[in-house]
């Protein structure tokens, strides 16, 4: 193999590095934005991207048919570049109050399909909380 022939399997411009990996050159810019890829190698008329572009893009998609969603993906992804983090991102979280004693806090930044899980369990326990125990039942019967 030429010199210039390796180099060209190297070097992809968007539209091939699309084609390749089979995901549209708009997602792929997106991915870029949103920090879950490197930008090309050059930018301007002359980018170009490499196997490590169209390997970034496989991983994503498979996280994503694991179910990830593009938050999990991009922690997933710095927690391998930075293996140790001065301070934390904050985390935002949703409270669900069950009883009057009893809150629950969730991850805001869950995936809708756990939220939704969750969300379930939680009226399934707010429910049993607000029905008196067989101790208060008897309690006031006591009298």
């Amino acid at each position: 193999m030429s010199m210039n022939s390796q180099k060209a399997t190297e070097e992809l411009s968007l539209a091939e590095l699309a084609e390749k990996a089979g995901v549209p050159g708009r997602t792929i810019r997106f991915y870029i934005a949103k920090g879950l890829m490197p930008g090309p190698f050059k930018a301007g008329r002359g980018a170009f991207y490499g196997a490590e572009h169209l390997q970034r893009l496989a991983e994503i998609k498979q996280w994503q048919a694991k179910g990830l969603t593009l938050t999990e993906i991009a922690r997933q992804i710095a927690g391998s570049a930075q293996p140790m983090k001065v301070m934390e991102t904050p985390t935002a979280y949703w409270s669900y109050q069950l009883a009057p004693d009893v809150t629950v806090q969730v991850r805001a930044d869950a995936s809708p399909w756990r939220l939704r899980q969750i969300q379930r369990v939680l009226r399934d326990t707010a429910q049993r909380l607000a029905q008196p125990t067989t101790e208060e039942a008897n309690d006031g019967n006591e009298k």
